[in-house]
């Protein structure tokens, strides 16, 4: 019987960190833009929020939220872009940005911002996030217009925790 339930056990241990290895598989686009070019944030570890845009005649450029897609937005004006894809929040797979259900939360912290803006690939989760969270229901323009109308305040913010982070690390505070 001991030798049995050891059995059950280890291949259930096996299963398990094989199960856990796919769930945390970098997807092409992670692996083609591991850190996000504007931030430098690990754009697995915000899978869920994480972009991809890709131009007509120009390489595509992985960052990790909409804030950081709006610093290259801005900034890549004579490129034209073919493609924005999303992180989907829950699934954390890519999705089309132009047609995912967006949330934005005036008040709650999303990735490099204080105002959270967050992508569905179904209108259903959308929904179930703001019944639990709250927030509005609004498209990738509206979402888009927030992130870049929120770009000043959110740099302030961004800027004023790195400093705070290199003074506790100058004094030995990790």
């Amino acid at each position: 019987m001991k030798k049995v339930l050891s059995l059950a056990l280890a291949l259930f241990l096996c299963l398990s960190t094989v199960s856990l290895a796919a769930h945390h598989e970098k997807q092409p686009d992670q692996k083609a833009h591991v850190a996000c070019p504007h931030c430098g944030m690990d754009r697995v570890k915000f899978a869920h929020s994480r972009m991809l845009i890709e131009y007509e005649n120009a390489p595509s450029v992985g960052t990790c939220s909409i804030r950081c897609l709006a610093v290259e937005y801005v900034n890549a004006i004579d490129k034209q872009p073919t493609a924005i894809k999303v992180g989907d929040f829950n699934t954390k797979k890519l999705i089309d940005a132009e047609t995912a259900y967006w949330v934005m939360v005036p008040g709650k912290m999303g990735v490099m911002t204080q105002r959270a803006k967050w992508a569905f690939a179904e209108k259903a989760a959308a929904e179930a996030y703001i019944a639990e969270n709250g927030g509005d229901l609004v498209s990738f323009d509206s979402a888009m217009k927030a992130a870049l109308q929120d770009l000043y305040t959110d740099t302030q913010m961004i800027r004023k925790k790195r400093k705070m982070k290199r003074m506790k690390k100058m004094h030995g505070h990790n």
